[in-house]
């Protein structure tokens, strides 16, 4: 069996920003094929020139693949796994530099989110596989942006003779498994006016003030909330307009994340009323809220937050589980429990066993 501590410190270790996970990618496969996986790289288009985050100042861009492993003993069977392991292989920047620990935790961009999960998922499929129970690994990229390598997964899937049974995917749910997870709602406003002299401000038209009171109303919008769930939430996360103090702006604009508790269509629907004359709307994700089913013997959550599972449908029924906290990922603190990590790889075990039955 591996040692799922020191497989995510090597992880941890290796930089792997969103686009730039090539590295990663190349030392799984490495690795699962020493442990007597078939490999097929996934190739995954580069972003769209100009793309944030995908400039030389995150390094040289190489080709991006997912990884799709199956046991030798299923791939010289022609067989697809009914079961299989999925999370991603990419992390939000800045690189925080190599692992660090104590006795009780993991420290380092990855180590929840997700790259711990990585490794409790490929100690869990070893364990099992010693129990003659054959499980698939699908390690993508993309996830912290657009989903682009599950997108792929899910196109590529469709064209093979059979298809997985169910799907169990690891993002930080603190060890419970998720009886729902939130979708996403990206939305960009762009607001137009004509410059002139500060001094002068009639023969200007501010579009400052036009996205301010586009987003005012926006904000002011009731959003749908579902019983047991939760309510949908909006955060303004980027607004960016204007030349200079002294200039009356003629251009601004606004980025928002709504958090869906629905198909989101009549949220899309009450901001372009909401923005009218004003602003231009533009959606630019729409991931769908998910219900999933509970499971004896397993804690539950809802996941306030969105994964890859709206854009892997082909891949089987969902679950969601894995260790770590949400709290933490994204943020210079981000670490994992050296216990928690052990634990969660008993319980894919637990439910991978539980679903083979």
């Amino acid at each position: 069996m591996i040692d799922p501590i020191q497989l995510t410190r090597q992880l941890v270790d290796i930089e792997s920003t969103t686009y730039h996970e090539a590295p990663a990618g190349e030392f799984l496969v490495a690795f699962l094929t020493s442990l007597g996986y078939t490999i097929e790289r996934q190739p995954v288009p580069p972003p769209a020139p100009g793309t944030p985050g995908a400039g030389p100042e995150y390094g040289s861009m190489e080709p991006r693949f997912n990884v799709w492993a199956v046991p030798n003993e299923l791939a010289e069977q022609g067989t697809v796994p009914a079961i299989v392991f999925s999370t991603h292989m990419d992390t939000v920047p800045p690189f925080l530099g190599p692992c660090r620990e104590d006795a009780t935790n993991l420290y380092g961009r990855g180590t929840c989110d997700a790259k711990g999960i990585i490794a409790a998922q490929i100690d869990a499929a070893e364990k099992l596989r010693s129990q003659n129970i054959f499980v698939g690994l699908l390690f993508v990229v993309g996830e912290e942006r657009d989903s682009a390598g599950a997108k792929i997964a899910n196109q590529i899937v469709t064209a093979w003779p059979q298809r997985p049974r169910f799907l169990i995917n690891g993002e930080p749910t603190d060890n419970r498994l998720a009886i729902a997870s939130k979708g996403a709602l990206r939305v960009e406003l762009y607001a137009h006016g004509k410059a002139a002299h500060s001094a002068y401000p009639e023969l200007g038209e501010s579009a400052i003030d036009k996205l301010l009171a586009a987003l005012h109303d926006i904000q002011a919008l009731p959003l749908p909330i579902v019983e047991g769930i939760g309510d949908s939430t909006l955060n303004i996360g980027l607004i960016h307009g204007g030349r200079a103090p002294n200039v009356i702006p003629d251009k601004a604009e606004a980025h928002l994340l709504i958090r869906l508790v629905d198909d989101g269509e009549s949220t899309m629907a009450a901001i372009v009323k909401a923005a009218y004359a004003r602003c231009e709307v533009k959606f630019t994700l729409k991931l769908p809220f998910v219900q999933m089913r509970a499971f004896p013997g397993f804690d539950t959550m809802v996941a306030k937050f969105t994964t890859d599972i709206p854009a892997l449908t082909n891949w089987g029924e969902p679950f969601l589980l894995g260790p770590g906290s949400i709290h933490v990922a994204h943020t210079p603190d981000e670490k994992i429990s050296k216990q928690e990590l052990l634990d969660c790889v008993d319980l894919y075990v637990q439910l991978a066993t539980q679903l083979g039955e």
